[in-house]
């Protein structure tokens, strides 16, 4: 369907949510997902109670009104600032600069001194009722091929309990996922249309897979505040996939036009967005009245020197990454499969050695899998055997004209039998005159076939102690 975006008075904004991949923000409690059975599990109630304001939140009243109880199933993965028994611990360092590179990339404004404050929360999501949260920067901006969109904040918070069964009456929680440093970047309402949207979604998503946070299904969460003139925000959870932010946008704008055609203002709501691009009520938009100081920590300071460091190594957005492989002689299939594979940065520690990318990229992506194909062995377990060190010693071997390039495979394919790769590049070569009697026999043997066919069985037969080139010199010579 088409609208006049414009005409609507269309305004949208983003609030993306990305786990980083540390340790958790306020213990030292590794961030891993758990799927076996818990240690214990221990049951809580939360009263919802007034804020230092003297005020209730409004969602919080609508949650407490539930009177829903809950239970936390705890691991030897989690310990007691998980379960609100222990005071929190130093805020995660290495968190914090993560979240300062993603600042400096989105070309925000840092805070050198911000207060951790704590935010209600009263879904039973958090054990403590709250969730610990901190503002690193504000006053950035992305561009967009529609204009510049500005970014209005970055928060560093703890993400909150992963919901495993939930009931009419009770919700079960597993405590692994929470306090995981979680990123909070909001846009201002700058988005005038869903392609827009799509497109900022996009762009801040590239910049933080430059940085170190975790991949994967729930690792990244995206909310999209919508309102058009007349109407009210709504704001619309579970917003990930890019296939359907267009559509979904698109179905809310009918909804709430349909609401204004008729003189009257949708519900201010928060909603949660379906596959199929609709969303349905998930509860009232929160109040500005949950957020309260931590008084168990002090005050976040960033110093200049802590900006300048991370300055001075803020990673490369994969667009520069690919130009740069790209311009070093790399295919675009090569570029897209180190990205899938995970393996830019062990290509980056190779190149410094020899500076050879198709050399590189053979011994990274291709050759383990014609190795594990030919073995009839896992994939894994051949890149266990062609370790980094190995593939280094064999490059190096290359650089050092211990071996050629084109003996690489066939050393590999040594070392990958168990024969230690100091013993896998001492190549045993035959007398030329030997080789040639062998393959004057094969002519003999298998005749007519093409000069390639005969390559084949020659190669097959010398196992690796001719090269390519030589025998099918050898060959031609004998078909003339």
């Amino acid at each position: 369907m088409a609208f006049d975006y414009k005409k609507l008075g269309f305004k949208a904004g983003l609030e993306i949510h990305q786990q980083l991949d540390t340790h958790k923000l306020f213990c030292e409690c590794p961030s891993v997902l758990r799927t076996d059975e818990p240690l214990s599990v221990v049951k809580r109630k939360i009263h919802v109670v007034a804020g230092e304001g003297g005020k209730v939140d409004v969602a919080a009243k609508f949650q407490g009104e539930m009177e829903k109880e809950f239970f936390y199933q705890t691991y030897d993965t989690t310990c007691l600032v998980e379960l609100d028994e222990e005071p929190p611990h130093e805020i995660n360092s290495e968190a914090v600069k993560i979240a300062l590179e993603i600042a400096l990339l989105l070309n925000c404004e840092i805070f050198p001194a911000t207060e951790i404050m704590r935010k209600t929360i009263v879904n039973g999501s958090n054990t403590s009722g709250f969730q610990r949260t901190v503002l690193i920067a504000h006053g950035g901006y992305i561009e967009t091929s529609e204009g510049k969109v500005g970014i209005n904040s970055i928060y560093l918070e703890e993400d909150s309990a992963r919901p495993v069964e939930k009931g009419e009456s009770s919700v079960v929680y597993r405590l692994d996922r929470l306090g995981i440093p979680l990123l909070e970047i909001s846009t201002d309402p700058d988005l005038k249309s869903p392609s827009q949207v799509k497109e900022a979604a996009l762009k801040i998503g590239e910049i933080l897979r430059s940085t170190k946070v975790r991949r994967g299904i729930g690792t990244i969460r995206q909310d999209v505040n919508i309102s058009i003139k007349g109407g009210r925000r709504v704001e619309i959870k579970g917003f990930q996939d890019p296939k359907i932010m267009e559509k979904c946008i698109e179905i809310e704008v009918l909804r709430q036009k349909s609401f204004v055609d008729k003189g009257e203002k949708n519900a201010s709501e928060v909603r949660n967005c379906l596959p199929d691009g609709t969303t349905v009520f998930l509860r009232p938009m929160p109040g500005s009245s949950r957020m309260y100081p931590e008084t168990d920590l002090p005050i976040l300071k960033v110093s200049r020197d802590l900006i300048s460091q991370v300055k001075k190594n803020l990673p490369k957005l994969k667009s520069e990454l690919e130009e740069e492989l790209k311009n070093q002689g790399l295919s675009e299939e090569m570029i897209s499969l180190l990205f899938k594979e995970g393996k830019l940065q062990e290509y980056k520690e190779l190149y410094e050695i020899s500076g050879n990318p198709k050399l590189i990229s053979k011994l990274l992506l291709l050759l383990p899998k014609e190795i594990a194909k030919k073995e009839g062995k896992k994939i894994e377990e051949i890149e266990e055997t062609l370790s980094s060190d190995v593939l280094i010693f064999v490059l190096e071997s290359v650089y050092k004209e211990k071996i050629q390039e084109k003996d690489v495979k066939h050393v590999l394919e040594k070392i990958v039998t168990g024969i230690p790769p100091q013993e896998a590049i001492k190549l045993e070569k035959e007398d030329f005159s030997d080789i040639e009697e062998k393959i004057m026999n094969i002519l003999k043997e298998k005749p007519g076939l093409s000069p390639n066919a005969y390559m084949g069985l020659v190669m097959n037969e010398s196992k690796g102690k001719i090269s390519g080139e030589d025998a099918m010199k050898i060959i031609r010579k004998f078909l003339k």
